[in-house]
């Protein structure tokens, strides 16, 4: 009974405490993964590597012969479900979210799991916050089937894993949540604000207690640039603006170039591709770290610093466009990190004695961000807390805005996670309508007021409408036979007939379609819509176990009167 009262609690999308210590225990499971995700990958790397993604230790055939090792990994994995289950990263989250509430396959978190740690142990340039999202998100949503809990919870619970596996994975929390708002639901609802919020919480406290308190790029140095720099960092931020626009370009060209290829092919070139990179440019391996510590030297070149930048960008495309598992962020903030020293090389000729590639580098990773993902709010406070600057505000919303409306506006750039969706034809936007109702569960606006009577003969169902009461639904059971399967009628009165002047039942009956109690309004509606009338039955686990009824205009009044 408690179980049953907590679905219906959780059915409505208002705050509740227990959907918050649902978030809590969602998030608390998914940093685990997560932390176990990073320590496996890490160890592995420690293996033949001096310390973590630095690949410049390793001789140049080892570099080459590293991604093409890692690359027989993921296919091991991929063979092992069959090639089949091989979506994954925040792209499918996103999809996963609109289309199913979250619900994330378990066959296709197995392949993220494995077949990212192989990818990041082996060097490829790729992030590990592809695949925290999607862990995160399949932790939590498997908390939800296993209570069966409403969809729409589901929904919550999902976007919580999210937040967690960000925050776990950067120890970010505020960007963590601001990344879910902007990126994931792209919109603020308060009851959903309060979960992820606790759930950013716990993966930031998690990874403190895995790892220490520490913030990911808080070696550079303090910001020095002042309001002299503001011209150069709107000059900058437009270069960051067409950098994103090639780099969505590149990559949304190598998906459609790959796309008819099988997968061993696509892997094994992405292998190739990361392996000679590797070969010429050491720095180019890894998600990025290698190259921020190269750029953070004293002496810079420029050839350097630019064949850096081409080869990092190439190998980024390369490997995520032909399929490699991995995350997109990582490696974005390694390019726009590149893109702010080789800006800085250019701006101190304009400066005696005097270099920025720290602060350019993380101005450069804030505005590569944006623009790729068009997402600035959740860009500005992701740099602001991987460095632990907050004094980075300013001049990196200078960066944000003129690279965001350079590649939003005039070079019509749009988020690359949403590029992919739609290049692969995986939906993400709901109808409006379907979009209001998918918030709503249908325990929580079901009808208790029923009465279910066997099929009977016309005057023996006239006596029982007789004595019904009138605030009381009646449902016809008709058993299944030769001839038709099992139905469930709902006896409907047809107000338009004067029972003077017609001799026959002043009722008819409407067929019910059937609605898993888990669902939410939005498949209500749907089931209904057709015929615009008549009513669905809630069942919970076995379909002859009514529990509720949901009229269409139960549905309608709530969508027109402005319940919702």
């Amino acid at each position: 009974m408690a179980l049953a009262n907590l679905r219906i609690k959780l059915a409505k999308p208002e705050p509740s405490w227990q959907l918050c210590l649902l978030a809590v225990l969602g998030a608390t499971t998914a940093a685990i993964f997560i932390i176990l995700f990073r320590l496996a990958f890490e160890s592995i790397q420690l293996l033949f590597l001096q310390s973590a993604d630095d690949y410049t230790s390793l001789t140049d055939i080892e570099r080459l012969i590293t991604p093409i090792i890692a690359t027989l990994g993921i296919l091991f994995v991929a063979w092992i479900t069959g090639f089949q289950y091989t979506r994954s990263g925040i792209p499918f989250v996103i999809h996963r979210l609109k289309t199913a509430y979250g619900a994330i396959p378990f066959l296709n978190t197995i392949n993220q799991f494995f077949g990212s740690i192989f990818a990041l142990a082996g060097g490829f340039s790729v992030g590990r916050e592809g695949p925290a999202v999607h862990i995160g998100a399949a932790c939590t949503t498997l908390l939800a089937k296993r209570f069966s809990l409403p969809q729409n919870s589901m929904r919550t619970l999902c976007a919580c894993g999210v937040a967690a596996g960000i925050s776990a994975s950067f120890n970010t929390p505020l960007a963590a949540v601001i990344f879910v708002m902007e990126v994931i639901l792209r919109e603020y609802k308060l009851h959903m604000f309060v979960p992820v919020i606790l759930a950013s919480i716990i993966g930031s406290l998690m990874t403190h207690a895995a790892f220490g308190s520490y913030h990911e790029y808080e070696f550079f140095s303090y910001l020095v640039i002042d309001y002299s720099h503001y011209p150069w960092l709107i000059l900058f931020g437009i270069g960051l603006g067409f950098l994103a626009k090639a780099f969505n370009v590149g990559m949304l060209t190598v998906i459609r170039v790959s796309q008819n290829h099988h997968m061993i092919v696509r892997l094994l070139v992405a292998a190739l591709i990361m392996g000679t990179m590797g070969f010429w440019v050491p720095e180019s391996m890894g998600s990025g770290l290698s190259a921020i510590d190269l750029i953070l030297e004293e002496e810079m070149f420029f050839t350097l610093i630019l064949s850096l930048l081409i080869a990092k960008m190439l190998a980024t495309i390369g490997v995520l466009g032909l399929g490699i598992p991995g995350g997109i962020i990582g490696p974005t903030l390694g390019i726009g990190a590149i893109a702010g020293a080789l800006m800085a090389l250019f701006v101190s000729l304009f400066f005696d004695n005097m270099t920025f590639a720290g602060d350019y580098a993380l101005l450069g990773m804030a505005g590569m961000l944006a623009a790729t993902l068009n997402a600035p709010l959740a860009a500005l406070l992701a740099i602001i807390e991987l460095a632990d600057q907050l004094q980075l505000a300013l001049p990196a919303m200078v960066v944000i805005t003129s690279a965001y409306l350079t590649s939003s506006q005039f070079l019509k750039n749009r988020s690359i996670f949403l590029q992919q969706l739609e290049f692969q034809n995986l939906s993400y936007q709901p109808s409006p309508v379907e979009n209001i109702l998918q918030k709503y569960g249908v325990l929580a606006y079901m009808e208790d007021k029923y009465v279910v009577v066997k099929d009977t003969e016309e005057d023996n169902l006239s006596e029982i409408i007789r004595a019904t009461p009138g605030d009381e639904q009646i449902i016809v059971h008709f058993p299944a036979d030769e001839d038709s399967p099992e139905q469930f009628k709902l006896v409907q009165y047809d107000l338009n007939l004067h029972p003077l002047e017609h001799e026959g039942p002043s009722y008819h009956l409407t067929p019910m379609p059937a609605v898993d109690s888990q669902a939410t309004l939005s498949e209500a509606y749907f089931a209904l819509v057709e015929k615009r009338q008549g009513a669905v039955y809630v069942y919970h686990k076995d379909e002859d176990n009514i529990i509720g009824i949901v009229s269409f205009d139960k549905i309608r009044g709530l969508l027109t009167k402005g319940a919702i």
